[in-house]
């Protein structure tokens, strides 16, 4: 099996949205949390799209700046943008590179701050 069944096997199983985007803002992927919790702008559609059309001119504006910022160096790859109370987290833009270091996309990483709530190993069934 390939090594990129397993990452997208992981990456459609996080809770978190996840949508990558390519260098021209094209949205490459986006997985089964992020088609819900952007359901009302379009859900699993924005896949193919530009996710500079889902953000305000100032939202686009610091977008660019931060891939600048990831272009300036290749230690440049992560910067917080943003902190959503009412879902009580906190959100980084992470810089995507190749095997030899070099810039190729991007995505948004939602880290959620919440305890979890679901009992240990609870499997649903008495042991």
């Amino acid at each position: 099996m390939e090594l990129l069944q397993y990452f997208k096997s992981i990456m459609d199983e996080d809770k978190a949205p996840i949508v990558i985007c390519d260098l021209s803002h094209t949205i490459i992927y986006i997985n089964p949390s992020a088609c819900k919790h952007y359901e009302r702008f379009g859900g699993d559609k924005l896949l193919g799209g530009n996710l500079m059309e889902c953000h305000n001119p100032k939202s686009r504006e610091m977008i660019l700046k931060i891939l600048d910022w990831f272009k300036e160096s290749k230690s440049n790859n992560r910067i917080y943008t943003y902190r959503n109370d009412k879902e009580n987290k906190d959100v980084y833009m992470i810089a995507l590179r190749d095997e030899q270091g070099e810039l190729i996309g991007y995505y948004e990483n939602h880290e959620y701050r919440s305890v979890e709530t679901a009992k240990m190993y609870d499997f649903g069934i008495s042991l």
